[in-house]
């Protein structure tokens, strides 16, 4: 195994990230953060990456926050007390701002826990296909904290404020299935056949028109904050701008050829 705290690999248009501290259930150091970061920005930057997969290595997907961390590690006796908003502020807003801002899909593949931001970081990821063992624990409460990571915004939107606070305030451990039966992850699929399922998926998301898909997934994000008028607006701004694109006009003409677009904007 590679000594990188992410692994990047590329199959085509789809780009896949490792998490790589399998020995800690690929929690966060900052470190780590740095270089999923860099990770995500060459991803963005590259013409050549049509779709991105985010999985962990070993058992675990991400178990949070490594406490041991020295930005996080509570402060010895008679020293200041630390502020968890300096590594909130440093690397988990721009990591969430940074997802939410691809220019093409990210699809999480879960492999075993998912914990507090591992959780969430997962769920800031477009599509989300998790193995049969896997699980989601919204770990904070645990340790005296608040969701983070976009847990706050993400957990009412996805499955309503009952369940949010119930995922929130109790830090149970929800198995896939379940996860899947709520809505809060895309999909459950035996552990066998996660690789399988994210690959394909990712094929065919690399395969459509993945500026609009980036487009959509924004207009979703910001319509929960409009009035219908507002979002009726915004529909249309996005739509002209779209109308006047290679891939519209790609699509249109070969739904009337009837063969198989090349999309090619991103």
């Amino acid at each position: 195994m590679s000594d990188a705290l992410v692994i990047a690999s590329q199959d085509g248009p789809v780009l896949t990230l490792t998490l790589n501290r399998p020995a800690a259930l690929n929690s966060f150091t900052g470190a780590m953060h740095e270089q999923l970061r860099a990770a995500l920005e060459a991803a963005a930057a590259d013409a050549g990456v049509r779709c991105v997969v985010l999985t962990g290595a070993g058992r675990g997907f991400c178990a949070g926050q490594d406490l041991a961390d020295p930005m996080v590690a509570p402060a010895a006796p008679g020293e200041p007390a630390r502020d968890l908003s300096v590594a909130i502020t440093t690397h988990y807003t721009p990591l969430v701002q940074r997802l939410k801002s691809m220019p093409v899909p990210v699809i999480a593949a879960v492999n075993g826990v998912a914990a507090g931001a591992g959780a969430n970081l997962a769920l800031n990821c477009d599509f989300v296909i998790a193995g049969q063992s896997a699980s989601f624990i919204q770990a904070f409460a645990r340790i005296g904290l608040v969701p983070d990571t976009g847990g706050t915004w993400l957990l009412p939107r996805i499955v309503g404020r009952a369940r949010a606070l119930g995922l929130a305030m109790l830090g149970d451990k929800l198995p896939a299935a379940e996860a899947e039966r709520i809505g809060l992850i895309w999909k459950c699929v035996d552990d066998a056949a996660l690789a399988g399922e994210a690959a394909s998926l990712a094929l065919r998301l690399a395969a459509m028109p993945v500026k609009a898909l980036a487009a959509t997934r924004a207009a979703i994000d910001d319509a929960q904050q409009l009035t219908l008028d507002e979002a009726l607006a915004m529909e249309a701004a996005l739509q002209s701008q779209l109308g006047s694109a290679h891939d519209y006009l790609e699509g249109v003409a070969a739904f009337g050829a009837k063969r198989a677009p090349v999309f090619t904007d991103r």
